[in-house]
């Protein structure tokens, strides 16, 4: 049995410290996922890591095939999902490299396969998304948080857009208003669609730069690159801490 999957995101193309014992190839009814699922051990526990953006980081935000990655991971008997995303700080209070584990999410996404529920079906099919995110997983997270010596926000509202380019100030400006506190491009439809699957789904989010408009300076890659590193090590440790944790 598998303890946790974790979709790993901009940053955490391999997961240093697992002990891979196979890499396996999927194959599902919408595709091949982003790369071949691998299955290890980490802390001791089963773990399965799928990369969203492929092996090499080739695959866009607007391209990644999110069915064949969450339909894979629920044919090989997940239950719980950890996704990992790289985002930008809206809110004042979410600085670069710190880590939010988001409570909430506004879609501004739009043109992706969004749904399993679109063909083929006996009656129409509605899931309840009032809470976006699994409560008993971030429960869990937010218990191993408070191990750890480095700032956890607690929660966020995650705004997921289209990509694959960065925001304008002004549309910062109006998602702020609109109640986000992160921008990521990755959100959206992963966490639907893992609840469509009843997957117990949850993120974990590094702030890797202030959004379009929040500093003086321009963005760029290698500012991102940085604090992205840095914020890794910080994803590793709450691993760590969840794994201990998980029966």
């Amino acid at each position: 049995m598998t303890d946790l999957a974790i979709i790993g995101g901009t940053g955490l193309t391999n997961l240093e410290g697992i002990e891979i014992t196979h890499r396996q190839m999927m194959y599902t009814p919408y595709g091949e996922p982003s790369a071949p699922v691998t299955h290890g051990n980490y802390g001791g526990k089963s773990i399965i890591f799928l990369p969203r953006h492929g092996a090499r980081h080739t695959i866009p935000p607007h391209k990644i095939n999110y069915r064949a990655n969450i339909w894979a991971l629920k044919e090989l008997g997940v239950t719980n999902v950890l996704a990992i995303a790289a985002v930008g700080g809206i809110n004042p209070q979410m600085k670069d490299k710190e880590l939010v584990i988001p409570h909430q999410l506004i879609d501004y996404t739009w043109s992706r396969e969004h749904t399993f529920f679109s063909e083929g079906l006996s009656h129409v099919t509605h899931i309840d998304f009032t809470e976006p995110y699994c409560p008993e997983l971030r429960d869990l997270i937010l218990d191993a948080a408070k191990q750890l010596p480095f700032k956890i926000h607690q929660q966020g509202v995650y705004g997921a857009t289209q990509g694959p380019r960065l925001e304008t100030a002004a549309e910062i400006n109006r998602m702020e208003k609109e109640g986000c506190d992160i921008v990521g491009m990755t959100g959206m439809p992963e966490a639907a669609l893992a609840r469509e699957l009843e997957l117990c789904y949850a993120t974990c989010a590094i702030v890797v730069n202030p959004a379009a408009g929040k500093n003086t300076n321009p963005i760029t890659m290698s500012e991102i690159e940085k604090n992205l590193a840095e914020g890794v090590h910080q994803v590793r440790d709450l691993l760590n801490q969840i794994l201990l944790k998980l029966a």
